[in-house]
């Protein structure tokens, strides 16, 4: 028997808050300890926003896994082989940046799965089945439950067709890209303006008429994230290493230099 666990996966199954933290500056595979060991459920592994390479993300993908914390991996774009590189190199699951319409994310969950479900190409050994060989149907259909697909809703255009997203068979989570949306509304940084809140419950209610997961990104300051929560997004990426690392290190230095010596 297939033996795999895709831990962000199962708290999204078993309707729990998943959360994770997106990388931009981490470049060593220690980093999903690190990260499990913080709390979190998954990495956000972006090859969007960051000069990061295919082999960086496989070597950080494979190490987490073994950890206990899921590597999923945000694709520059909608070329197919940005998304099975990675997912045959050992990421558990894919973010699509910028997915305006269902027709664009049919496609997008047509490359991440293995026939009858898609028409993602089959390799050879994988990572995620620690290179076990197994018949290609039991490897087909477990790797096919095991991923998770993220679509990411970031302009006025995606909310609009939310609906018809929402029923793409495949779709996990639909996560708004807040920071993005807003710019596209024309109310930069404005998080907790009403036009974002009623994107929120909208694609909060198509997400629980499709039984998939809503998420958001982009949203950092305490009290919107308990209000955003309260609402219902369950998939929740936190922050980021360097936001963290920013943070922590202006505050020691703010400590010290404040000091009182004398």
């Amino acid at each position: 028997m297939i033996k795999i666990e895709n831990i962000a996966k199962n708290k999204l199954k078993n309707n729990e808050l998943s959360i994770g933290v997106g990388l931009r500056q981490s470049r060593t595979v220690d980093i999903g300890k690190i990260m499990k060991t913080c709390g979190y459920d998954w990495l956000f592994i972006d090859m969007e926003h960051n000069s990061m390479d295919v082999d960086i993300v496989s070597q950080i993908s494979v190490a987490a896994q073994d950890t206990g914390i899921t590597p999923i991996v945000r694709v520059p774009d909608f070329a197919h082989h940005h998304a099975t590189r990675v997912l045959d190199c050992g990421a558990q699951g894919i973010v699509f940046p910028h997915v305006d319409d269902a027709k664009t994310a049919k496609k997008l969950v047509s490359n991440c799965l293995y026939p009858p479900e898609g028409h993602r190409s089959m390799t050879g050994v994988l990572p995620q089945l620690n290179f076990e060989k197994y018949s290609i149907a039991d490897v087909s259909e477990k790797i096919n439950q095991d991923i998770i697909i993220v679509v990411m809703l970031e302009s006025p255009q995606a909310i609009q067709n939310v609906d018809e997203i929402a029923s793409v068979k495949g779709i996990d989570v639909l996560l708004i890209g807040t920071n993005d949306l807003c710019m596209e509304m024309g109310i930069p940084g404005q998080y907790d303006h009403e036009k974002v809140k009623s994107s929120y419950k909208k694609v909060i209610e198509a997400c629980i008429n499709n039984n998939i997961t809503p998420g958001m990104g982009g949203v950092y300051t305490e009290d919107l994230m308990k209000e955003y929560i309260k609402m219902g997004m369950q998939f929740i990426l936190s922050g980021s290493d360097l936001a963290f690392m920013m943070s922590g290190a202006k505050q020691r230095a703010d400590y010290l230099k404040n000091l009182d010596r004398f």
